[in-house]
């Protein structure tokens, strides 16, 4: 039996230890990474009383599960999930074990089921951030909002084609005027596109057509559904843009879960006229404020575009500096061109 519980404990710190360092090295996130460290730490005091037996009883040379084959993982999250699954199983067992009247008054069997439960929840918060990590990896760059108002008569398919081909990597589809049954046909058709492109396909302020359409995420704002509740119906892979035009806002928004932040109008913008102007020093305030991706937008063009770049920003959204442009695929790489220049000094 306490070669049954050695077996568990060395199981859980290992497992632990390894998802702690995942939370800690991989995704940068401090809070993760110490909710993991605690619950080894308690678990490891839990044990303490049996430590010297359990050392006395090991016989890893014996164990016939020694040369059992490794599993090999084909990315991140498999190897996350499956090291959560190990660590639950394990105090299940513990907890089982606990109970028995020859262990009960060395071991606390509600502390492992505490854990065991902690640990669930904790696996879903770790899988969501790394399953996003891959999107957010994509948020750089030109990020191209397809307005329906700005587009006019041109058909939503051939200019986000154009912008493709220009090199943009991430699309966001904005339509305040169409029903949704043309709405969603046309979010349907733009998924497709992107995923045949590996570009980001984001959906605004619809929660809706970003669901139906299975977008790669959402994009909302100050007086859309409310960010925890969009989440909360989101699927953990997807990722929720939020804009914002103060510090206050923007850290906020990090608190309540989004994965990164829109700040505008950085310039007065002809796509939204009554937008309130933040300027650059706003945006580079956020920028060193927050850990999340920052999204510049609002009036930038090709004249203004190196200004709003030399601040850090991820990525600069643009409207009209695209979409008022007789040749889309041009103006895209012009913009892209510009940004690298940018990027390289």
């Amino acid at each position: 039996m306490l070669r049954i519980i050695d077996a568990n404990a060395n199981r859980l710190g290992e497992s632990l230890r390894l998802l702690e360092d995942i939370a800690r090295f991989l995704l940068d996130d401090a809070h993760l990474s110490q909710q993991f460290r605690e619950i080894r730490h308690d678990l490891a005091q839990n044990i303490s009383p049996l430590s010297i037996k359990l050392l006395t009883k090991r016989n890893s040379e014996q164990d016939i599960g020694v040369n059992t084959e490794a599993a090999r993982w084909q990315d991140l999250s498999t190897l996350a999930s499956a090291n959560a699954k190990r660590i639950e199983e394990a105090l299940r067992v513990m907890e089982e074990l606990a109970k028995l009247p020859k262990l009960s008054q060395q071991l606390d069997s509600s502390k492992f089921k505490r854990a065991r439960f902690a640990v669930y929840t904790l696996e879903q918060k770790l899988l969501s951030k790394i399953l996003r990590r891959d999107k957010l990896n994509q948020l750089a760059g030109l990020y191209v909002i397809l307005d329906t108002q700005a587009l006019g008569d041109r058909d939503e398919i051939e200019v986000a084609s154009q912008v493709i081909q220009g090199g943009a990597k991430i699309i966001q589809f904005r339509d305040k005027q169409s029903n949704k049954v043309k709405g969603l046909a046309t979010a349907q058709k733009l998924k497709q596109l992107c995923s045949e492109s590996n570009v980001l396909f984001i959906v605004n302020d619809h929660l809706d057509l970003a669901l139906a359409a299975d977008a790669d995420g959402l994009h909302i704002g100050q007086s859309d559904l409310p960010l925890p509740a969009a989440r909360q119906n989101l699927a953990i892979d997807k990722i929720i843009g939020y804009s914002a035009s103060t510090l206050t806002q923007a850290r906020k928004a990090e608190a309540e879960g989004a994965d990164y932040i829109a700040v505008g109008s950085v310039f007065p913008s002809t796509s939204k006229q009554n937008a309130a102007v933040v300027g650059l020093e706003i945006l580079r305030q956020i920028k060193q404020a927050v850990s999340l991706p920052i999204v510049a937008i609002g009036g930038i063009n090709e004249g203004n575009i190196d200004q709003v770049v030399a601040t850090g920003v991820d990525s600069v959204a643009v409207i009209s500096a695209i979409l008022n442009k007789e040749d889309i695929k041009k103006a895209t790489q012009q913009l892209i061109a510009k940004i690298a220049k940018e990027d390289n000094r």
